[in-house]
């Protein structure tokens, strides 16, 4: 599925294609208010921002190796 502009907002399934998850994911996280959305009527979309907020928020930097902790 194609996105026309890059800032234009996605679809469920689109979101779900560019964060590598399923569309029911994405989904039960906007029930959970977990990832921003626009309703237009019966349609669902979340914008770019949103999408990229996710990313930044959810990246984990790499590190030190844990510590054996045994």
């Amino acid at each position: 599925m194609s996105v026309k502009s890059p800032n234009q907002p996605r679809t469920v399934e689109q979101a779900a294609e560019e964060l590598n998850l399923s569309k029911a994911t994405i989904r039960a996280w906007i029930s959970q208010r977990r990832i921003g959305h626009v309703r237009l009527g019966r349609a669902i979309r979340v914008p770019f921002d949103e999408i990229q907020r996710v990313l930044t928020t959810g990246y984990v930097p790499p590190g030190r190796e844990p510590r054996n902790r045994g």
